[in-house]
């Protein structure tokens, strides 16, 4: 187990590393609308739009999201914090592990003129979050846990929410598999950080144990993006 903690706070240094330097710099571009960016790169925006906007369609729903609070674990540049706030939700909590990328949130929120005082930004990994929302939600950061932390992020992150919990995250399947063995046979200075594919029912089982239940699930795909999102609702029996 101890030997397991110093990998994850080892895998947890280089992450942080890698989105404070040459990793900013890319996924900032990758999600802005500039044109520097290369094929793959455009795919993987137009994936991860696909997730944030179902994610956005779902929030829509609610009657009245002024008296809902938000976290957003795993904020990047801002992708969902800064349109939620625009639909006017009551509050955002937006962490991320990098300070680059929450300085960048934090920017594009002044300069789209939002009101600075629904959101707060956090510097922090997930597993240091704390406090309780009605709703939390993190997309496409289980990318870099294996499914053990996964799953004990899922856990922590049920702790935090009063209602609903919304992830996305690398689904396991035999060809993304075969995709990740190929791409190890190809290292270049772009892969700098682990990727890791899930097992969707460790990640569902997770979510049961503490009380929620899956409501709804999508899985998005574009060419070099897959990302499967699901929406957990607090049952009923554990209220």
């Amino acid at each position: 187990m101890e030997k397991f903690k110093e990998l994850k706070q080892a895998e947890k240094a280089e992450v942080a590393n890698y989105f404070n330097g040459m990793g900013f710099e890319r996924w900032n571009r990758i999600y802005s609308e500039s044109d520097e960016v290369n094929k793959v790169q455009k795919n993987i925006r137009l994936g991860h739009q696909k997730t944030v906007d179902d994610v956005l369609s779902w929030l829509d729903e609610e009657s009245d999201l002024r008296s809902l609070s938000f976290c957003d674990a795993g904020c990047g540049v801002g992708s969902l914090s800064l349109p939620l706030a625009a639909m006017g939700a009551g509050s955002i909590a937006a962490s991320d592990i990098s300070q680059a990328m929450v300085e960048e949130t934090k920017r594009r929120a002044t300069e789209a003129g939002l009101d600075l005082s629904k959101l707060t930004f956090d510097t922090s990994d997930l597993e240091s979050l704390s406090g309780s929302f009605h709703t939390v939600i993190c997309l496409d950061v289980f990318i870099h846990y294996p499914q053990e932390a996964a799953e004990e992020m899922v856990a922590h992150l049920c702790n935090l929410t009063q209602e609903r919990l919304i992830v996305s995250f690398a689904p396991f399947t035999p060809f993304l598999a075969l995709l990740k063995k190929v791409g190890q046979l190809f290292p270049g200075p772009s892969k700098t950080t682990r990727a890791y594919t899930l097992r969707e029912a460790g990640i569902i089982n997770s979510a049961r144990k503490c009380g929620f239940e899956p409501a709804r699930m999508k899985l998005n795909q574009a060419p070099f993006y897959f990302s499967k999102l699901i929406e957990f609702r607090k049952s009923k029996t554990s209220v």
